[in-house]
């Protein structure tokens, strides 16, 4: 028994995914991840494969440090794998392609469907709904049924109907609706455990049937009143706003448009004080000749129209997708690496230095394309998610991909942390999502210069306008652990005031961070890692003035700052009043040792705002000080419009992370701000 616990440890200590998914008697496929990518390495376990009599899947993918192959493989034989190899990295359950449910007749798909809603609980009292603004949805699919009722299927105008475009080229609000309904369901259909759906959706149809063409609309108007319809039907719901329909011109480079100033203007609550959580697409890069020059073509293809929002969350794609297993597509190689920039991404490194918001703020999974020879294009439903299809008497399933499957997924993960922290504002669910957000290593390969000095500032800047924060994490948003926890502050401050008849600056926050002072201390140069996200809506002020002066589309600003080691508090406060009093908007002194990753000069930018300090866990106990104050806008510059005694809302999030699991920073967090601390009870 001894023996047998000690192989399963060491089996679960390689084991990457979630421990249920793990094989047992029956045999999976399973990714090996390779701790070298040299040829002789491969070839050697190739070896222990065919000795062993383990089933593998043709080719494999080299990254740097890194080989993958996949093999049908037991929990035993993945056992005994590890004793007898020490090339071995890291196991992962290999993924489905989206081809395999595709490619099922319809009974088949029906019986899958059958099989997920037989384990998936629906929370039928949620007061929380995703409102997908899009080509209208049928709520007659299965999967569907239990979270889109009849009630919230709307419309903007009657002729249109409140269903999906008949055209299968067209309908697309369906397939939006499955992703933002399940998250990924590719990998849901992949699992055998229980599924937990804590919100409902809605379909608002913003877009004409076909075949009707699109006329010139002003879709700020559009966008409003489909919203405005669910609102009205259901006023008391808390709401995650998901838009994956923009402009296909190119004519803005990060200006405000009407389109995007509604969404700010709706986000911002600047007509009726509610405030809501917009969820958009970045939109997408289609042309083949684009995806040939990959990622030089992404460089390019700038957010698309009304992406440049300040105030919402707009969502870019990335990938995993690299598996090709379809015969007759031998010789084809995926375009971009595993955990990459999606080749259907767009971007804003074009986009004027410093004065509009750094987009996409993050990136979800959006799929892949394949290479093959002669520089052919291949756009293979193997390399793309899963979603609903419009007709579920003809199909259960269908391909979903680009930056609106990953707005979608976005706009689930928005409605999940909704629904688990039910008080929390649209603001700080932004600032969360952002927060949790890493680029993967291969977004650091791609984008940030191979040079033995570290990457710069300007190199972060780079990639932050390529892959915004990166990619999310969910565990990290719900919850802390030992040694990374997060602390949330929802407030808010009036910005300006009048004093002797002139406009000035008015209130500041300090806060106080209960940081485990002792146990930093004692960790003395262990590198550390702090992380702080402010998350504000502006209320847009566009027009050409707008354009022209950064200070004139957004009705304020708000930055932070946190004291430096040997800073105290009388110091921090008078530099932090020097500061503000001349307005935040003069470039900060930056250097290597200033201890942030990105720096102000870049992050001060847009209603969002994200940093990493990184520094040595002795100086992190005297950066305990932190200080959040505003920046001019409209509000005061145009007095005339008697907004300047507005108040504005904020969420603040700091996190700290020590590299032990050993130690634990959370506890005396916890008890230091009054959480109760759980404590195992063992009986023997």
């Amino acid at each position: 028994n001894s023996v047998s616990d000690i192989r399963r440890s060491i089996l679960e200590s390689f084991w990457v995914d979630k421990r249920e998914l793990l094989p047992q008697a029956d045999p999976v496929w399973v990714e090996v991840w390779l701790s070298a990518d040299r040829d002789e390495v491969i070839r050697r376990f190739e070896s222990l494969l065919q000795t062993e009599q383990i089933e593998r899947s043709e080719g494999n993918l080299k990254f740097p440090e890194r080989a993958v192959l996949v093999i049908l493989a037991t929990r035993t034989q993945l056992e005994r794998l590890i004793e007898c190899s020490d090339d071995i990295a890291e196991l992962r359950l290999a993924k489905e392609a989206a081809s395999f449910f595709i490619e099922m007749d319809n009974q088949d798909q029906t019986e899958r469907v059958r099989d997920l809603l037989g384990r998936t609980r629906f929370n039928i009292e949620t007061n929380v709904a995703v409102t997908i603004l899009d080509t209208g949805a049928n709520n007659g699919h299965a999967l569907l049924q239990p979270v889109l009722s009849d009630h919230d299927l709307h419309t903007v105008d009657p002729s249109w109907g409140v269903n999906d475009d008949p055209d299968p080229r067209r309908a697309h609000g369906t397939l939006m609706a499955g992703t933002a309904a399940y998250g990924d369901l590719l990998a849901l259909l992949n699992s055998t455990g229980r599924v937990d759906v804590t919100h409902r959706l809605e379909s608002a149809k913003i877009l004409p049937p076909s075949p009707a063409v699109n006329p010139k609309k002003l879709w700020g108007y559009m966008t409003a009143q489909g919203l405005s319809r669910a609102e009205i039907h259901a006023p008391r719901r808390k709401r995650v706003a998901c838009l994956a329909v923009t402009s296909t011109d190119n004519r803005d480079r990060g200006r405000p448009s009407s389109w995007s100033a509604t969404i700010d203007e709706l986000a911002s609550g600047y007509s009726d004080g509610t405030r809501r959580l917009f969820v958009v697409c970045a939109g997408n890069t289609e042309d083949s000749d684009d995806f040939r020059n990959y990622p030089g073509s992404n460089m390019t293809n700038e957010v698309h129209d009304p992406g440049q929002s300040w105030n919402a969350l707009t969502v870019g794609a990335y990938t995993e997708k690299t598996r090709i297993l379809d015969p007759t597509l031998r010789g084809y190689e995926p375009i971009a690496p595993a955990g990459g920039l999606s080749p259907f991404s767009t971007t804003s490194v074009t986009w004027e230095k410093r004065k509009w918001p750094l987009k996409p703020d993050v990136v979800f999974e959006g799929g892949n394309v394949a290479k093959g020879p002669n520089s052919s294009i291949m756009d293979t439903e193997e390399l793309k998610l899963v979603s609903t299809y419009h007709d579920p008497q003809v199909a259960q399933f269908a391909p979903f991909w680009a930056t609106s499957a990953a707005a979608a997924q976005a706009a689930w993960m928005a409605a999940v942390i909704q629904a688990h922290y039910p008080e929390m504002w649209p603001e700080a669910i932004r600032a969360l999502i952002v927060h949790t957000s890493e680029w993967t290593n291969a977004m650091r390969l791609q984008f940030l210069p191979r040079t033995p000095a570290e990457p710069s500032k300007a190199d972060y800047a780079k990639l932050l306008k390529i892959c915004g924060y990166g990619t999310p994490n969910l565990e990290r948003a719900l919850y802390c652990a030992a040694n990374s926890l997060t602390l949330v502050a929802q407030a808010e401050l009036q910005p300006f005031g009048e004093r002797d008849g002139r406009r000035v600056t008015r209130d500041m926050h300090f806060y106080e961070l209960p940081w485990p002072m002792e146990i930093l201390r004692d960790l003395a140069e262990t590198p550390v890692s702090m992380r702080v996200t402010l998350s504000y809506f502006v209320e847009p002020g566009p027009g050409e003035v707008g354009w022209q002066d950064r200070y004139r589309y957004a009705s304020h600003a708000l930055r932070f700052q946190v004291n430096g080691p040997g800073e105290n508090r009388r110091d921090f406060m008078r530099r932090i009043n020097e500061q503000a009093r001349d307005d935040g908007e003069h470039p900060g002194t930056e250097g290597p040792r200033d201890h942030w990753l990105i720096g102000e000069n870049t992050r001060n930018v847009g209603s969002v705002h994200s940093d990493v300090w990184l520094g040595h866990a002795v100086n992190l106990a005297a950066s305990n000080l932190m200080a959040v104050y505003p920046a001019v806008g409209w509000w005061r510059e145009r007095h005339h419009l008697g907004r300047v005694s507005k108040r504005a809302r904020y969420a603040l999030l700091v996190s700290i992370h020590t590299p032990s699991v050993n130690v634990d920073i959370y506890t005396p967090v916890a008890i230091q701000t009054g959480i109760a601390v759980p404590v195992t009870i063992r009986t023997s």
